[in-house]
């Protein structure tokens, strides 16, 4: 066979002419377009902060406009190229089909975040428990929801089961309770353990005087009472009240000869016996 090297290059130079000019207006418009998107993003981000519209809500609602706008704009270049957009469009159906039946837990994770921004179980910035994780909301994102944990990490829940799943808010109330537990000496007085503990709880500002405190006897054993302190504090105040309160309680107990209970083993020990089962 014997290339007619003319014909080739007339073919070449046809179709550089018929497609070429196309071919760099799609690519000026899919440049454009990409910078546009990414303008029209920020000035709307700018106007949904501006409006104080729900920080939760934002970053969901960007991602929805940015897919939109970039489908928009390939459909765009490819009518731009000359193709027929009948035939892409029933394309476009049959692979959205096959890609919908493929990604159905996507789906389910988009549904599951539409629900949780219209329900809002919890915001950015709030503190929650679900799916045996725990931490601060950073993002609600189309599939995933993002936390921070108290050590730093990061951790993607999908919004599927989060939204089905029970969600423990930490930040929806403004107070929290804490509860205390010292365990002390049978032999000790209750009454004055009482007194020094409502003492170290008058002397803390951070202790909410409505509801009041309690002290109250939990559990009774051999060797050993509980004595459970529920106190009232603000939200932010909880682990720095409830860390302070502990070492407190030592000190003031140390002080006024309040005696802890005694392992028994070191009771057998002191006895001189020799124990077949240690037992504490």
């Amino acid at each position: 066979m014997v290339l007619d090297f003319d014909s080739i290059r007339e073919m070449i130079v046809n179709f550089a002419v018929l497609y070429g000019l196309k071919l760099l207006v799609a690519i000026f418009l899919l440049v454009i377009g990409a910078w546009v998107i990414k303008r029209l993003k920020t000035f709307l981000n700018n106007i949904m902060l501006r409006k104080s519209v729900d920080e939760s809500l934002r970053p969901f609602l960007l991602s929805i406009l940015s897919i939109a706008l970039w489908v928009l704009l390939l459909v765009l270049v490819i009518a731009q190229l000359g193709l027929e957009m009948t035939s892409f469009i029933a394309v476009l159906g049959s692979a959205g089909l096959a890609i919908g039946l493929a990604l159905q837990g996507s789906l389910a994770n988009f549904a599951g975040g539409v629900l949780i921004l219209t329900i809002k179980p919890f915001r950015v910035g709030d503190f929650i428990e679900a799916q045996g994780q725990s931490g601060t909301v950073q993002q609600i994102n189309i599939f995933n929801t993002v936390l921070k944990t108290a050590d730093n990490k990061t951790i993607f829940i999908p919004n599927g089961p989060l939204a089905s799943a029970v969600v423990v808010n930490y930040s929806v109330e403004s107070t929290r309770r804490v509860e205390l537990l010292f365990t002390v000496s049978v032999n000790n007085d209750i009454g004055k353990v009482r007194r020094l503990i409502t003492e170290l709880i008058s002397q803390d500002e951070r202790v909410l005087k409505e509801p009041a405190p309690a002290i109250v006897v939990t559990n009774f054993a051999e060797h050993s009472i509980t004595i459970s302190t529920r106190i009232w504090c603000k939200r932010e105040d909880y682990w720095a009240l409830y860390w302070d309160m502990n070492e407190r309680a030592k000190d003031t107990f140390e002080r006024n000869d309040v005696a802890l209970p005694v392992p028994r083993r070191e009771v057998l020990q002191q006895s001189g016996g020799a124990p077949a089962k240690a037992a504490v």
